[in-house]
């Protein structure tokens, strides 16, 4: 199957993973993009127990759906974070966080994430999602000023605690697909540029492709694709309002919670919101990128009910296959009219056409 429409879990890990996969399969899901967190998908448990990987995907295959990813975004965040606190207690498995010692906890994470390659590759699936943390996310406000020797020791810090990881990741066949987000090492374009520098550029270390995190930091998304065509190795969809204009609502979103209409952005559905999808999904067919198109779905103004399933049928309408390579031989050739496809479309598809 080319380019399988999933489901993200991470927003729905509050129900069983076994409700999850009916209500996706119900809403016309190709599969799920499974979160290391709930009883999705337990990374130990998966390393521990013989039958484990076997009864998720016996579920999964009761339902009719494929898995192609997972994700342990929580765990990825405390690899490389400073401070560690509270935050991260919330959010982390009891065996990581330990007794919360914050250099304790970073290399208790840094295990966790070698094993998840270790689960992903028993379950038969290459890439792995997540976050790296930061140890200079902190230093964004910029004052007092900080040196650029201390954003360097930044990114130092950040290959040093993962080229262990990803030598696992190596040696057993996965790919690690960095979210580009605010709070990690990469949060736009010029520092995913020095995160691949820092590590070298190796190929055991990717992205993952969400438009919502770019959108309200004025960034191209489909630009960004472009750039980093090479190591676009899973994509999220989520969509983001811009609410800035007024002279009152700021980017940074004054602490203010999710919804409140004073931020200056807020998430929404798929398809609500300011994410060029059109210009996106071409620039995808244009690298060539086959692997899944996952929705991530996140918006608290709207049931999430409602939403997801919205959201799987906009995605379709949009995640358009590449042009066959019949079509593409017709227009170089000289034909005036290409092949009739499987969509209807006949041979009067490019009459009148010039290009």
């Amino acid at each position: 199957m080319a380019r399988p429409i999933t489901l993200f879990t991470g927003q729905w890990a509050d129900l069983p993973f076994e409700e999850v996969c009916r209500l996706a399969a119900s809403w016309g899901y190709d599969g799920l993009e499974i979160a290391c967190w709930g009883d999705h998908f337990e990374v130990d448990r998966a390393l521990a127990e013989d039958d484990y990987v076997a009864g998720r995907r016996e579920i999964l295959e009761r339902h009719g759906l494929g898995v192609w990813a997972i994700s342990n975004h929580l765990v990825g965040q405390a690899v490389c974070d400073d401070p560690i606190d509270q935050r991260h207690h919330d959010i982390l498995p009891a065996s990581v966080w330990g007794d919360g010692h914050p250099e304790g906890v970073r290399r208790r994470a840094a295990t966790r994430m070698a094993d998840t390659a270790r689960a992903a590759a028993k379950l038969g699936v290459d890439t792995v999602i997540g976050f790296t943390g930061s140890a200079i996310w902190k230093y964004v406000a910029m004052f007092p000023p900080v040196s650029a020797e201390t954003i360097e020791a930044g990114y130092q810090d950040f290959a040093d605690r993962w080229n262990p990881i990803l030598d696992v990741y190596d040696e057993v066949g996965v790919r690690f697909a960095h979210e580009v987000h605010p709070s990690e090492i990469a949060y736009d374009h010029w520092t995913t540029v020095r995160t691949l520098e820092a590590i070298g550029h190796r190929p055991a270390f990717g992205l993952n492709w969400d438009p919502s995190h770019m959108v309200w930091q004025d960034l191209d998304p489909a630009a960004f694709i472009w750039d980093f065509q090479d190591r676009i190795y899973h994509v999220d969809c989520k969509d983001v309002r811009k609410r800035v204009g007024n002279g009152r609502n700021g980017r940074l979103s004054s602490h203010l919670p999710w919804n409140d209409p004073r931020r200056g952005w807020d998430f929404v559905s798929t398809g609500h919101g300011d994410v060029p999808w059109e210009d996106c999904f071409r620039t995808l067919a244009a690298i060539g990128y086959s692997g899944p198109i996952s929705v991530e779905w996140e918006d608290a103004g709207m049931d999430r009910l409602v939403g997801a399933a919205e959201a799987v049928e906009f995605v379709r309408r949009y995640a358009f296959e590449p042009p066959a390579a019949a079509f593409d031989a017709a227009f170089s050739s000289g034909k005036e009219t290409a092949p009739a496809t499987d969509g209807g479309a006949g041979d009067d598809a490019t009459k009148g056409s010039d290009a």
